[in-house]
């Protein structure tokens, strides 16, 4: 029976591959071999875990931030911040390109939304640095990459998703990713530099004369403040222990909204499309996830999760085995699965045998979250190179992006490297969190 199992994880990614919709196939596969291989009575129990799901407290946290970020993005903070960062920056080499990082992390941890983070800085941004004179392929690949650092960088849907499939505190894992976040910011940032360095004329720096084009204090603080009070304001709560991530990501929500206002953009027509976006969005991520449970119970009922666990269990290597054999999976898939369907489909096939393993699964669930973040930009599926190539010059191919964005990934890549060698990088935070809570 477990090699049943076996074929239908198989049919599934066939399928998937393919292109059928998530959703429905996960379901379908798991009707199809359920009611072939097992009882009919054996889906009995899906109702009361789909009622698991619609009751989760946790996950209510999931529409919250959406609808936080969709009216952040729609309330022009993303203009404002990129215009007054680049201004900042452009005496440096590589100034724009800095800016865009820098832009990149600030929209991360005050809003989290990888489509609309690239497609902003890649309409405002992208133009400025050709007219200049960057590289088609530095730019390119520092705005698909920035605008990825939503996924890492708190808060983050897919570390909402990660916490409450491994059975981790969704706030501890949002603690935990902050020192991967800005280690990855940082290997960015020197990248960049390193690049100015070495060949200025793919960075160069920008003088300008206009005296109405010069940064003034007050339009910095105008600009930085806003973004600033809500990152406070959202992560701050959690990590004091103040608000679990449900209720910061409502407090989350009322702020956003206070700065569309402020910003003169909060009207009906935006606030129906930011509720309209947030209901798709929200939508797609509970269907998969109840296409999900029916598969993981339908598998498990076929004796799935013994032929894998006896599978990864005796890999070579032991520990390290298995965590090389997991990541080097995840990221293979990442090139062609969506980062929900890897985080619903496999993530609940590896955490158990992570927890046979005994790995800290805090630390576990930041290694696929950072290994998750790759997928956004390999080719040929990678989300944020169809979002930067849609509003990119058309004389700008897409094989400029995909060269653009390798290094990027490489440097992820290393970032992984790094949090694999040095658990410490990731617990660091949590753990001084609950010292000075025991103080």
């Amino acid at each position: 029976m477990s090699m049943v199992a076996l074929l239908m994880f198989a049919v599934l990614m066939l399928l998937l591959l393919l292109g059928y919709p998530v959703a429905i196939t996960l379901g379908a596969v798991a009707l199809l071999f359920g009611g072939i291989f097992l009882e009919l009575s054996f889906f009995d129990l899906l109702p009361l875990r789909i009622w698991g799901i619609m009751t989760n407290f946790t996950l209510l946290a999931v529409p919250l931030f959406i609808f936080m970020g969709i009216v952040l993005e729609k309330s022009g903070l993303a203009e404002d911040l990129l215009e007054t960062m680049g201004q900042l920056f452009r005496p440096l080499p590589g100034g724009l390109a800095i800016s865009i990082v820098l832009v990149g992390a600030l929209l991360a941890a005050a809003t989290g939304v990888v489509g609309a983070t690239v497609v902003t800085m890649g309409v405002i941004a992208l133009p400025s640095m050709l007219k200049y004179g960057y590289a088609p392929s530095l730019a390119t690949g520092t705005i698909a990459a920035s605008g990825t650092l939503g996924q890492i960088i708190p808060p983050s849907i897919v570390l909402i998703l990660l916490g409450d499939v491994i059975g981790v505190p969704v706030g501890r894992v949002f603690m935990a990713a902050v020192v991967p976040g800005l280690l990855i910011v940082l290997l960015f940032l020197l990248y960049i530099l390193w690049n100015a360095w070495t060949n200025p004329k793919s960075a160069p720096a920008i003088t300008l004369e206009d005296p109405e084009q010069q940064l003034t204090l007050r339009k910095l603080l105008l600009s930085l403040l806003p973004p600033l009070l809500l990152i406070l304001l959202v992560l701050g709560s959690i990590f004091a222990g103040i608000a679990t991530p449900t209720e910061s990501a409502a407090m989350g929500a009322l702020g956003g909204l206070l700065l569309a206002l402020s910003h003169r953009r909060l009207n009906l027509k935006n606030l129906n499309a930011a509720m309209l976006q947030t209901l798709r969005l929200t939508s797609m991520v509970f269907l998969i996830l109840v296409g999900a449970t029916a598969f993981g119970l339908v598998f498990r009922g076929l004796g799935g999760d013994a032929l894998m666990h006896d599978l990864f269990t005796q890999l070579p290597g032991g520990v390290w085995g298995f965590l090389g054999f997991s990541m080097l999976l995840i990221f293979i898939l990442g090139f062609f699965l969506d980062f929900i369907e890897i985080c619903f489909v496999v993530v609940p096939i590896l955490a158990p045998i992570a927890a046979f393993f005994q790995i800290d699964l805090l630390w576990f669930a930041i290694l696929i979250a950072v290994n998750l973040q790759t997928s956004f930009l390999t080719p040929p599926f990678g989300f944020s190179l169809f979002y930067l190539k849609a509003v990119a010059p058309d004389n700008l191919p897409i094989q400029t992006i995909y060269r653009g964005v390798l290094p990027f990934v490489a440097l992820q890549l290393i970032a992984l490297a790094l949090l694999l060698i040095f658990p410490k990088l990731v617990v660091w935070l949590p753990d001084l969190s609950d010292q000075l809570r025991g103080l």
